[in-house]
């Protein structure tokens, strides 16, 4: 009897420790060929990244020398998968194609038509959430959109355990290919990322996931808005959004881990830093949930009324803000260290998407893109929640008429100004008491903007814009 091949397509599941599908692979005893392909849509689509390019083409780069010392190794190709699937499929006589689901609109599409046109069984699995998005309705067989209540039954769902590498690796084959090797050398030479990149390999995420869990998970409910502690590594944030946007961990890993910490004598006080952290991942399921049953929202507001919204469009505004020179210094710093890292807290998040939606009043579409191509976390249902949340646009959004004020936000969140300082270099020699207005100076520095907008007058336009979308809608 021949042997049995199994094609292995890794996608957002860049790891061999608890790999669904390829734990169901390897269990059929059949031998895999693990193959990875670069579809040019990643590369040009409405929300290409260098910086996630970058750093997802060094994790295929770590993953191939796991599969080379285990006597495999990663297959790339460069093209289609409709297109390259079938014709490898042929060539190496595969029985199945397996992989894990994605849920974004444009992966079940894409997925859709590799399905008609594999010509074998294809067999996918749950694996990006801890929740499946199809899996948790409400009692009247409707989505839920509302959070709270989401969350309530989420934690009623029984999460499985995490399963190693050694319980399920079995075999693999290789297919003469020389060029293989090259693909991802070419791909790496020729995409350079924007930010400086974080280890992207399967045991950095695992060492990040460990630090996080040993040193900082405990007090994530006391720090995690708090900017001033480490500008590059905040104690209390995992930064783990990055490592699950690729999939070198799962949210199993992370779950678990957190649940196993929760037990132990270390945190018998602090278990509300941890349940806190938790809930963020409840909160990435959500909005993962929230795209699949409305994948509308990636165009439009979730909440209609807000469609025909008076937005403004004034590019020079909207160019400030991208360049961190809005004369306001917790919105700059926060978008010098996107520009710079690829990533930015959550709280800084918050601040500067209300910043453009509510006091620029500038289309909470230009700042999704924005994130979009420069997040290393950058994923479509969870950052187009979060802006539409900011904004007050979506399903569970923060009121219309609930905006943040900068100045507050840096009094509160930044209260030594150290992460303004690290960010905005031509203000770190300006006393404590103007570090949160610098235009109150007598001597202003003049290398720093002034404000960009009036925050009176940009607050009191917003309202006015909601006030009258909401009041035509009704």
């Amino acid at each position: 009897m021949s042997e049995q091949r199994i094609i292995y397509w890794f996608r957002r599941d860049l790891r061999l420790a608890d790999n669904s599908a390829l734990g169901a692979a390897r269990a059929t005893g059949a031998a895999i060929l693990p193959v990875f392909i670069i579809d040019p849509r990643l590369q040009t689509g409405r929300f290409a990244s260098r910086n996630r390019m970058a750093f997802l083409l060094r994790a295929l780069a770590s993953l191939d020398e796991q599969l080379r010392a285990r006597g495999g190794r990663l297959l790339a190709r460069y093209g289609l998968p409709h297109e390259v699937l079938p014709s490898l499929i042929k060539t190496v006589g595969a029985s199945a194609l397996y992989f894990n689901r994605d849920d974004s609109p444009f992966a079940r599409q894409r997925d859709a038509r590799v399905c008609r046109e594999a010509g074998i069984p294809v067999v996918s699995f749950h694996d990006s959430q801890l929740v499946e998005a199809m899996s948790l309705l409400r009692d009247n067989g409707e989505p839920y959109r509302v959070f709270t209540p989401y969350f309530r039954r989420w934690l009623t769902i029984e999460k499985r355990p995490p399963v190693s590498e050694s319980q399920a690796i079995r075999r693999f084959f290789r297919l003469a290919d020389k060029d293989s090797r090259g693909i991802l050398q070419r791909a790496l030479t020729e995409t350079a990322a924007d930010a400086t990149l974080p280890a992207a390999s399967e045991t950095a995420a695992q060492s990040r996931l460990r630090a996080f869990i040993d040193l900082r998970i405990a007090d994530y409910d006391r720090q995690r808005n708090a900017l001033t502690r480490d500008p590059l590594r905040p104690d209390a944030t995992s930064i783990l959004s990055i490592d699950l946007r690729m999939g070198l961990l799962s949210p199993r890993q992370l779950y678990w881990a957190a649940r196993t910490r929760a037990k132990s004598a270390a945190c018998q006080d602090k278990r509300t830093g941890i349940a806190s952290w938790i809930r963020q991942l409840a909160w990435r399921d959500f909005f993962a949930q929230i795209l699949y049953h409305y994948p509308q929202a990636l165009r439009r507001s979730f909440r209609p009324q807000y469609e025909e919204l008076a937005w403004r469009n004034v590019p020079a505004e909207l160019a400030a803000w991208q360049a961190g020179q809005t004369g306001y210094p917790i919105v700059d710093a926060a978008m010098r260290q996107l520009s710079a890292t690829g990533w930015m807290p959550n709280r800084a998040r918050m601040i500067v998407a209300s910043f453009l939606c509510k006091h620029l009043l500038h289309h909470w579409r230009e700042g999704e893109a924005h994130f979009m191509r420069h997040l290393l976390d950058g994923d479509p249902a969870a950052n187009n929640g979060g802006w539409q949340w900011a904004a007050g646009t979506g399903c569970d959004a923060q009121p219309w008429f609930r905006i943040f004020n900068p100045v507050l936000q840096s009094r509160k969140f930044d209260a030594a100004g150290l992460y303004i300082r690290h960010w905005l270099p031509e203000l770190r020699e300006i006393p404590d008491k103007f570090i949160h207005q610098p235009w109150r100076m007598d001597d202003a520095p003049v290398a720093y903007p002034p404000p960009l907008v009036d925050l009176q007058l940009g607050r009191d336009r917003a309202l006015a814009a909601f006030k009258a979308a909401t009041s035509s809608a009704g």
